[in-house]
């Protein structure tokens, strides 16, 4: 009896086992890959193929996925330098990387993952590049022109990751601090300078309006000379006119005696003298003055 019992019991649980075993090996070969990630497969620990966002098929129990991440990423570094002239600086650099989508395989075979890649290959690369680009510049200039260091790293870093399968971008340069005694130093200069700039430009307003003042009176005496000539001309021109009319009555009076009488009858303004003298002694007449017109005249 317990024996057909436990015949029974096998018969009734092996189609269960069977199917739950049928449910694994269907669950376990079917995975998904996130937008922005690759999968790697990996057979017996093995890579073997490389593959896209998406649903996927693999071989259950021999198959296992490895997903990387190709978005955009951000690696930050704190580091010590020293600039061209020899002063201590801290900074805090960063950059932006990307793993190249197709060479996604070659990064993992070599590297092992992201965080193996940051870790033995990219923070020492961008600690070294960040240094020798820090290096490359006075202190003053780190502070007035940070954008050239930041392009130094850049330069840098594509030679130090020539041939790796990511991509660098946008390196800044976040914090930089430099010894408070030579940050003092350079606030002096910096309002020496100020200070000399004011000072210049007083100095050339001065010059400015002196100049004018000097123009202004070059103007004036231009004008006053010229109608000191205008003058000179007007009196120039009136004293020949008047010359050339002496000599013309001169000439006229050589030509004819008569020409004193036409000049006075010319100048006559037609009133008669009330006072004639004549040759005798004591002769004198006196003229009464033109009778007015009377009413009676009129009505004639």
């Amino acid at each position: 009896m317990r024996s057909i019992m436990k015949v029974n019991f096998a018969r009734a649980i092996t189609p269960t086992i069977i199917g739950l075993f049928v449910l694994f090996l269907l669950l376990g070969s079917v995975y998904t890959v996130e937008e922005g990630h690759v999968g790697i497969v990996k057979r017996w620990s093995k890579a073997v193929d490389q593959v896209g966002p998406g649903l996927h098929v693999k071989i259950p129990i021999a198959d296992s996925i490895e997903r990387i991440e190709v978005r955009q990423r951000k690696n930050v570094e704190d580091l010590a330098a020293a600039t061209k002239n020899q002063l201590p600086t801290t900074a805090t650099v960063s950059i932006n990387w990307t793993v190249n989508r197709n060479s996604a395989m070659d990064l993992f075979i070599h590297y092992g993952g992201l965080d193996q890649f940051e870790t033995r290959i990219l923070d020492p690369k961008l600690r070294s590049a960040a240094k020798a680009a820090i290096a490359r510049f006075q202190a003053d200039e780190l502070i007035r022109n940070r954008q050239a260091a930041v392009a130094a790293i850049m330069e840098g870093m594509a030679l130090e990751l020539e041939g790796f399968p990511v991509t660098v971008n946008s390196p800044q340069i976040e914090n930089l601090s430099l010894p408070n005694a030579y940050l003092q130093a350079v606030e002096e200069k910096e309002k020496a300078r100020e200070d000399a700039e004011k000072e210049k430009h007083k100095l050339d307003q001065q010059r400015l309006i002196a100049q004018q003042a000097v123009n202004s009176a070059e103007a004036n005496a231009e004008a006053k000379r010229l109608e000191a000539d205008a003058e000179a001309y007007r009196v120039l021109t009136e004293a020949q006119a008047e010359a050339d009319a002496i000599r013309l009555i001169n000439e006229q009076l050589g030509r004819s005696p008569l020409y004193v009488d036409l000049v006075r009858a010319k100048r006559w303004d037609g009133v008669l003298p009330q006072t004639v003298l004549g040759e005798g002694v004591g002769a004198f007449l006196s003229l009464p003055p033109p009778l007015a017109t009377t009413s009676t005249d009129d009505t004639k």
